[in-house]
């Protein structure tokens, strides 16, 4: 079932949970997701960045993630994650997905409030809700295969303040906001300042606040963050790393002279992405 951002982000505030939010680069990773969801029974947002258009156009992608949360058996958010342009943004609306997220973090502020607002005008000609990005995780999620989540200087922590400001100005629906995650893979343990997100929450009465580099947090932490108002958890690296793990663990499983299936190696993979999916929505909804 296709449903707005704004619609499952309200049910997550109703249950005081995290809705999981994964993205979708390939084939096998939307179904790994969407089959995850389904045997939870919970509901997910589906998710593809612009950095991964190389991998994948959004043009080809986009379709199959609306034709597949359509047939969904559970509810379904298809989201645009880092869109870096007004004009993606405007194809991913365009395709039917049902919510974007615009980020303008490394911008100007005053830059990153102006866009922002004509994106709240876009997405609400089409229905759709808005995510936006106010602090810095540091380095971007790349689509070049850069995993890394090293630590930074050019990290900077989501200012409640000016966070008021920004949703009073905006309308946005939602914020991502920077608390001490880092995209990609932690090298070290990460340090969470858990009172960005509850003042953030408090100013700007209770908006949903979005998480970002959720990968390689610990359970503990991950319920924290529910519990201080995170909605939404961002997830790809590690649900992707099951993948590449599974697939190297079924070759060398293999006799010397059996054949190589690349069939086989991706049904591996589905199959290790879906039951790591399902680790992590169980601990953003708090059921483990």
């Amino acid at each position: 079932m296709l449903v707005t951002l704004q619609w499952i982000l309200k049910k997550a505030e109703e249950q005081n949970i995290a809705i999981g939010a994964f993205n979708t680069p390939n084939l096998e990773s939307l179904q790994a997701i969407i089959c995850a969801a389904e045997e939870l029974q919970l509901p997910v947002i589906i998710q593809f960045a612009q950095c991964h258009e190389s991998w994948i156009p959004l043009s080809v992608i986009g379709p199959m993630m609306i034709e597949a949360a359509r047939k969904a058996a559970v509810p379904v958010c298809v989201h645009l994650d880092h869109g870096e342009t007004l004009e993606y943004v405007q194809q991913a609306l365009d395709l039917g997905f049902t919510g974007v997220m615009y980020d303008a973090s490394t911008l100007p502020y005053e830059v990153n409030v102006a866009n922002t607002k004509k994106v709240v005008e876009m997405a609400a000609m089409k229905g759709a809700g808005v995510e936006a990005e106010l602090g810095s995780m540091g380095r971007r999620e790349s689509g070049n295969g850069d995993h890394s989540g090293a630590e930074d200087e050019t990290k900077i922590y989501t200012d409640a303040l000016q966070a008021k400001e920004f949703v009073r100005d905006t309308g946005v629906d939602a914020l991502a906001c920077s608390f001490g995650t880092t995209h990609g893979i932690y090298l070290t343990e990460p340090r969470l300042d858990f009172s960005v997100v509850s003042n953030v929450r408090s100013l700007t009465g209770n908006l949903p606040v979005v998480m970002h580099g959720g990968s390689g947090v610990s359970k503990e932490d991950f319920h924290t963050a529910v519990r201080s108002g995170v909605r939404k958890i961002n997830y790809f690296t590690y649900m992707d790393k099951s993948g590449g793990t599974a697939a190297e663990e079924y070759l060398k499983g293999l006799q010397k002279n059996e054949p190589r299936f690349f069939s086989e190696v991706l049904a591996a993979a589905r199959e290790a992405m879906k039951e790591n999916v399902k680790g992590a929505m169980r601990t953003f909804a708090l059921m483990d």
